[in-house]
């Protein structure tokens, strides 16, 4: 009986998993799949004493299927020293262990020693950069992950060339760039299917939350949510006082004004989301009539609520595609998609229509 080698194992369970969710894989995401059962055989077969093989770096415009991907390929792969975790959710986590190893003189080093152990693949989701500060950490990171011998594994909406696009910072990054280029191979999946928007698409947790236009009291009142408080109060997240609506059990109320333009940073979002799985968010504005740092915030937010299959109620006087028109913020493509599978719901119509759409 031959037993057929682990890259094609791999390649059949994920080819198993999309046929069973009603999926046809499009001409990228096979190629994908025929570049991770390679990788399987690299990791666990023949070629392992010559070293770590090339990490890799997927990439392509939002809903064509990188995550499906990626989770599809770390639940196949028969392997136990591995890791997959949301990007944002890593680099919180690193940021915390080397405050607790500053002491040590090998911060990173330290940190990742207690992040990893004898992790050989890690595979991160959603990678992308906008901050200068983070991006020099980033750097240190990578390296510090390909000198441990790690495979890496990641997602992202960009090229490696369109990381931190910020024109101010972008030069500053490129030695990295050079080092992902380097050291992974650059695999696209852009396909011309944006498959979060078909009508068939798998329902998503996510999914259970609500866009509300303009946010009446009968829309609230059928959705089973509190009116707007007129005043704040103030929750503590580690150290630090965030400005909060109202806090009850699993849900957290807050305004745009407090959670995005006040100093609020991805690590507050992930720490929350550990307690509070409910969330609603009042007072969205036109996206683009807010600081370029508020729209990053909000962006992250998203991020983190989606990653964790949070449920959010979105609060505006304007459409969703009002509210985002004219935002030039990078990622907002990723967030529209993300939105635009909330439910609809505007004054005009009742939880029933819109429960349909």
């Amino acid at each position: 009986m031959n037993i057929p080698a682990p890259g094609a194992a791999v390649s059949a369970a994920m080819q198993h998993n999309a046929a069973s969710r009603g999926y046809t894989l499009d001409t990228f995401q096979r190629a994908a799949i025929d570049r991770l059962a390679v990788l399987t055989d690299e990791l666990l077969g023949a070629r392992r004493a010559r070293g770590a093989p090339r990490s890799l770096y997927l990439w392509g415009p939002v809903g064509r299927g990188k995550s499906f991907l990626l989770d599809g390929f770390f639940d196949a792969i028969p392997l136990r020293q591995k890791r997959r975790v949301h990007f944002h959710a890593f680099f919180r986590e690193l940021h915390q262990r080397m405050f607790e190893q500053a002491d040590t003189g090998r911060a990173m080093e330290a940190a990742l020693e207690l992040m990893l152990g004898d992790c050989r693949l890690l595979c991160f989701d959603e990678f992308h950069l906008h901050d200068i500060g983070d991006a020099m950490l980033i750097s240190r990171l990578f390296k510090a992950i390909f000198e441990r011998q790690v495979v890496l594994l990641t997602t992202s909406n960009y090229p490696p060339d369109g990381l931190l696009p910020n024109p101010l910072f972008h030069e500053r990054f490129l030695p990295t760039i050079a080092l992902i280029k380097e050291r992974m191979d650059i695999l696209s999946i852009a396909g011309d299917v944006d498959y979060r928007g078909l009508d068939d698409a798998e329902p998503d947790p996510f999914h259970a939350g609500a866009y509300l236009c303009p946010g009446s009291d009968e829309q609230r009142r059928k959705l089973g949510l509190p009116r707007r408080p007129g005043t704040a109060q103030d929750l503590k997240v580690g150290n630090r006082l965030l400005r909060v609506l109202s806090v009850e059990d699993k849900t957290l109320q807050f305004s745009f004004k407090h959670l995005c333009e006040g100093p609020t940073a991805t690590m507050d979002y992930l720490a929350l989301v550990a307690t509070y799985d409910r969330w609603i968010l009042e007072d969205l504005p036109r996206i683009s009539s807010a600081s370029s740092a508020a729209q990053q915030r909000f962006i992250n937010l998203i991020d983190v609520l989606y990653d964790r299959r949070c449920q959010l109620f979105l609060i505006s006087a304007l459409p969703l595609e009002q509210a985002l028109n004219h935002a030039e913020v990078a990622d907002i493509s990723r967030t529209r998609s993300r939105l635009s599978q909330l439910r609809q719901i505007h004054v005009s119509e009742n939880l029933l229509a819109a429960s349909d759409s």
